[in-house]
């Protein structure tokens, strides 16, 4: 059986898909960079090459062999940042995707399936809260921040390939909540941050949230089921931030906070924090961003039709995902250190007992599965 690969594996939807292959019986290849916290590939069966998708001839020779190709790496940001990390946004999600294509082309790997963002889905300028379907185009007339314009040109990049006959499906993926969170995610820490007793006030607004595990679902549904040089949506629950504070507090047993800053208020706050940040502190993790808060403030719903007609997708519960990804934070990274947190209701294990019921146990050259 030949290895499916997997770039951005030591990621957050990474690191769950490698998990979820493995569980299904799937051989797996992933490439890694020397430099980088792989800490969520540790002790995993899985085969290891070195390399960066901004080298194709790396790229080339890690994807040799492979049938099947996930391609997760992205480099994930929501800040303006400075000339050289706007380049790093652009070299690594896009020239990086259309390395991986085009080793995947030339190694006659099979089908790819790319992981898209609903930050470059487009929406009604009318009515930003309206869903929001695979149909409607990015928007570049306005503010937006350099990883949503480097996703759509991503979707270029697949959809060139596709129109010259590669077999790729863009996964659109929103906000993701979950275990196996090594980083960890802004929402991850965000999480940490608040049942630590460090999260005094919040911005509301709302986005779509996705649970790992229905994120994950959906890679696996698109490479099985998928339309070539479609892209699919995958949610599994709109939510304002006042939402997710409760669920919050109702999961770790510390009160949220009452203090809501106003969006227009902390927006001009924002403004100059980053541009201070991103030159002076550029390592310091950035939570309320101008680019967050923009797209909080449009309060963007997701259409999932498409999805759950073509694939069978059957989103799960952000709950659930909270619970889990609170547990995973509790008990492997160890990083809630309040004495008054619960305890988790579990372990957070998501992908031995719970995996979903469309299983792949083994992914062909040419994209299909047996």
């Amino acid at each position: 059986m030949n290895p499916v690969f997997v770039t951005g594996a030591a990621g957050h939807v990474g690191a769950n898909l490698v998990r979820r292959l493995l569980a299904d019986g799937v051989r797996i290849r992933v490439l890694l960079r020397h430099e980088d916290n792989n800490e969520g590939l540790e002790g995993l069966d899985i085969e290891r090459a070195y390399g960066d998708i901004r080298d194709l001839n790396a790229t080339r020779q890690a994807i040799e062999g492979c049938a099947g190709v996930y391609h997760v790496a992205a480099k994930v940001s929501t800040i303006d940042g400075t000339r050289a990390h706007r380049r790093e946004v652009y070299e690594c999600n896009v020239l990086g995707t259309r390395n991986v294509l085009q080793a995947a082309r030339e190694t006659e790997a099979g089908r790819v399936v790319v992981t898209g963002s609903f930050s470059a889905v487009g929406y009604d300028l009318d009515d930003p809260s309206a869903p929001s379907d695979e149909t409607m185009q990015f928007y570049p007339m306005e503010r937006t921040m350099p990883y949503e314009r480097s996703k759509m040109l991503v979707e270029h990049e697949c959809w060139r390939a596709a129109a010259a006959g590669q077999d790729v499906i863009v996964a659109t993926c929103c906000a993701v909540v979950g275990g196996a969170d090594f980083f960890p995610s802004r929402l991850g820490r965000t999480l940490c941050d608040y049942t630590d007793g460090k999260l005094h006030a919040f911005v509301d607004g709302g986005f779509e949230f996705v649970a790992a595990r229905d994120i994950v679902e959906g890679h696996l549904l698109c490479m099985r089921n998928g339309r070539l040089g479609e892209k699919y949506i995958f949610s599994s629950e709109y939510k304002t931030i006042s939402d997710m504070l409760d669920l919050y507090e109702e999961v770790t047993g510390i009160p949220r906070p009452s203090r809501r800053i106003p969006a227009n208020l902390m927006y001009v706050f924002s403004e100059a924090a980053s541009f201070y940040l991103s030159r002076v502190h550029p390592d310091f993790p950035q939570r309320f961003t101008p680019g967050a808060i923009r797209l909080l403030k449009k309060r963007r719903h997701a259409n999932l039709d498409k999805a759950k007609s073509e694939l069978g997708y059957r989103p799960t519960s952000i709950r659930d995902a909270v619970h889990e990804a609170y547990a995973f934070h509790y008990h492997e990274r160890k990083a809630i250190t309040n004495p008054q947190a619960k305890r988790p209701r579990s372990n957070g294990a998501a992908y031995e007992e719970n995996a979903a019921p469309n299983r792949i146990t083994q992914v062909t050259a040419d994209g299909g599965a047996s």
